[in-house]
């Protein structure tokens, strides 16, 4: 698809307030900087004091539908690493960035955002340190133990004279070539990257993850391998790279990543998933049985006051449950509930959810960590309505020529 020869079609309406939340995510990064150095050791030290008997053997996540994070309050190392089952699940998961679903094109998103193409797989940590290298699975259940060429990530003579302070923590994709997909960096040697712009980190993990030998071949002595994403500016040039250029992995969608945003633990609106038939394999969300419901099916969280709320914070009602039916079908607060969306749809006004026609299913699968969130629910719906295409991509941004100056792409080439 060649950006000369593309017509740009009418600016499509914004139908949500995700671009508000957006501002107010990037003002709240600026006025409330966490403790990120604390927070990074917190993470990899838990990583590793999590033991692997406490009820967390790796279990099988959907591979087509995509569960959100929920948030619950911080823990000290302490109490996280005696965290089982469901709560360790909860809990991992918050520990990743995790995008929204695009429901509206960002403003300026040429010059404020980057696309990459995101592999298919597993997402997970990986933390090195005291000589070995773990990943754990967004359920908290480690994947594998093994040695790698990441900063502390083996047991070498020069690991052992080193500090156990130096930890490194890479957020990435394991596909089953072997290869974990490296889509951020979270620390470096010990140094948190929290705190620093996505720019920043794609950078910084471009020009240190090719120093350590990391992304070698596999070997006797290293079975799995790290590979780098091709990173894009946001221009016609780069959307389209991204969109249809040939790369290693198999393609689960675009990413797009605001440049200024920090590593936000949790759902953040700085950080975007999109697909369409063409880039991802699994568009709609599908049932246990790996088919497309005739009606869309949305997971939601049972509160105190029986309302039906995603997993957002804050979460967001869809509906409330009448008292005497949760009691007659013995459902309580906490519990995951399944609804399919009637023919009466989702109406919204002004950005908000105003009206939802939800017809109970039944409780949701036990392995499910988190209900899901506002965004997923709204991209799905799009999906089957009114679905932003890639021609609406496509007409938002402009071609390098159309630039006052050109930007360089980052290319991270693995």
């Amino acid at each position: 698809m060649a950006p000369h020869d593309l017509r740009r079609p009418f600016k499509r309406p914004l139908i949500s307030d995700q671009e508000r939340r957006r501002q107010h995510s990037l003002l709240r990064q600026a006025q409330n900087r966490l403790d990120a150095q604390r927070h990074a050791r917190f993470l990899a030290s838990t990583t590793f004091s999590l033991s692997s008997s406490q009820n967390l053997e790796p279990q099988p996540e959907p591979e087509h539908e995509q569960e959100e994070p929920h948030q619950k309050e911080e823990l000290d190392v302490l109490e996280a690493s005696n965290l089982k089952g469901d709560e360790a699940r909860k809990w991992f998961a918050k520990q990743l960035m995790h995008p929204e679903w695009m429901i509206d094109i960002p403003e300026n998103l040429t010059n404020d955002w980057f696309v990459f193409a995101r592999p298919s797989g597993k997402r997970c940590f990986v933390v090195s340190s005291n000589g070995t290298t773990i990943s754990r699975l967004r359920n908290g259940s480690i994947l594998h133990r093994f040695p790698s060429k990441l900063p502390n990530g083996a047991r070498t003579k020069e690991v052992s004279s080193s500090s156990s302070h130096s930890y490194s923590i890479l957020d990435c994709i394991f596909h089953e070539d072997q290869t974990y997909y490296v889509i951020d960096m979270v620390c470096w040697r010990g140094y948190s990257l929290y705190d620093c712009t996505s720019e920043f980190r794609f950078f910084w993990v471009n020009s240190k993850l090719a120093e350590t030998g990391a992304c070698d071949p596999p070997s006797y002595y290293h079975k799995y391998t790290f590979s780098l994403v091709p990173v894009y500016s946001c221009d016609q040039s780069g959307l389209c790279s991204a969109y249809s250029a040939p790369v290693s992995y198999v393609k689960d969608g675009l990413l797009f990543y605001n440049k200024h945003a920090h590593y936000q633990a949790g759902i953040t609106p700085l950080a975007l998933v999109w697909k369409d038939e063409n880039c991802s394999q699994y568009v709609m969300d599908t049932d246990n049985k790996g088919q497309v419901p005739n009606q869309q099916q949305v997971v939601l969280e049972l509160q105190e006051d029986g309302k039906l709320a995603t997993c957002d914070d804050p979460p967001m009602a869809f509906g409330c449950l009448d008292g005497s039916f949760i009691q007659q079908s013995d459902l309580h607060s906490g519990y995951l509930l399944r609804f399919a969306i009637g023919e009466g749809g989702l109406v919204l006004a002004d950005g908000k959810l105003e009206k939802a026609d939800l017809k109970y299913l039944g409780k949701a699968n036990r392995a499910r960590a988190s209900a899901d969130s506002f965004s997923k629910v709204m991209f799905q719906y799009n999906v089957r309505h009114s679905p932003l295409r890639i021609d609406d991509l496509l007409g938002s941004v402009s071609s390098p020529v159309d630039q006052e100056s050109e930007t360089c792409d980052i290319e991270m080439d693995g």
